[in-house]
């Protein structure tokens, strides 16, 4: 038999290298798959203590956001390219990738130049070259709070402010510096759209906010009952501020305008039935029905005086613009102290009438 030229293949030989080249691929993919899976189950959510940074992350920050951003697969095992959905959170990074980092000499002499003579454009090169520490601490976050743009564009004002801050001659990072403002910014972001109510306006609801749930977990992971007294005295607050979270936080949020019961076949709200905060329409008629009995009784009695009495009663007591005890003095050729007597007389005789005529109302 002739020796067979090693130039050429059977065809059935690469037909069968192919289709393990096909089932490597394919091993390679569910492999990478598996790996990605795993990252995401072995995460764990930060601490969210307001004002605390990692010093290692804010460090090798510059390192971490220059890795390139992981492209979507356009296309499935057979090779048939598949229709993308638009993700702005990925447009969004593909955008900042743009913009080059900075060294630490490059940094100084931008941040120096804008101290010195307010250029706008190196404050720009600062915050651009920054864009991708804030989307890092934004990710730190996205468990607390899903939209993660929102926390981006939150961090972003942080990293502006930052920037407007930061003294290039103490020797600090301006990325150490601004991973402060951008948390910050952040952390009270969260606090203020967490609900439609805001929840923490103290600095002790705000402790409460951010590590009441996790100082529940750590006691009873201890075997101590994480009652009110224990959580007020380790995060050291008052335990009524410790108890009006857990209701505020354990409670959902209720519309006013959600129906509550049916009448007459029509859906009644629950705004229909909560009591208006201003006076009743009893007390609203009650005063009314008064107010015109003790005007009627007063001007019953003021036609029954005469002389002196009436001058005082009708310029002094009911007049809206009251005359002066000098004027009406001068009038009646008396000293002012003996009108302010005949007017105190006056004052004590309307009293007894009007006890008399309608009692105790």
């Amino acid at each position: 038999m002739a020796a067979q030229d090693p130039d050429i293949r059977d065809p059935d030989d690469s037909q069968d290298e192919e289709r393990d080249e096909d089932e490597e691929r394919d091993e390679d993919e569910e492999r990478d798959e598996d790996e990605e899976r795993d990252e995401d189950e072995d995460f764990e959510e930060p601490d969210l203590v307001d004002g605390e940074v990692d010093a290692e992350v804010v460090d090798e920050v510059d390192a971490a956001a220059a890795l390139p951003v992981p492209a979507r697969r356009k296309g499935s095992r057979g090779g048939r390219a598949s229709i993308a959905k638009n993700d702005p959170l990925q447009a969004y990074m593909q955008d900042v990738q743009r913009y080059p980092l900075l060294n630490r000499e490059e940094e100084h002499a931008l941040a120096v130049r804008y101290v010195e003579t307010g250029d706008v454009q190196a404050a720009a090169a600062l915050v651009t070259a920054n864009l991708r520490l804030v989307v890092k601490i934004a990710y730190d976050y996205r468990r607390a709070y899903k939209n993660l743009l929102d926390l981006i564009q939150e961090g972003n004002i942080g990293l502006m402010q930052a920037v407007k801050k930061y003294d290039p001659y103490k020797g600090v990072k301006l990325s150490s510096y601004a991973a402060w403002w951008i948390r910050a910014y952040i952390l009270r972001f969260i606090l203020n759209n967490h609900r439609l109510v805001k929840l923490g306006t103290t600095q002790a609801q705000r402790k409460l906010f951010f590590n009441l749930k996790k100082e529940k977990a750590k006691l009873s992971a201890m075997g101590i009952e994480p009652t009110a007294e224990v959580i007020a005295k380790r995060l050291d607050v008052p335990t009524k501020e410790v108890t009006n979270m857990e209701r505020r936080l354990s409670g959902g949020e209720m519309s006013l305008d959600a129906p509550v019961s049916q009448a007459d076949g029509r859906p009644t709200a629950r705004v229909e039935l909560m009591p208006s905060a201003g006076e009743s329409i009893d007390d609203q008629l009650a005063n009314e029905e008064v107010s015109r009995l003790m005007t009627e009784k007063i001007h019953e009695y003021g036609a029954t005086l005469t002389g002196k009495e009436e001058v005082i009663f009708r310029d002094r007591l009911v007049a809206e613009d009251p005359r002066t005890l000098q004027d009406l003095g001068d009038e009646f050729g008396v000293s002012r102290e003996r009108v302010r007597q005949i007017e105190k007389r006056l004052q004590g005789k309307l009293k007894k009438y009007l006890e008399r005529e309608v009692g105790d109302v």
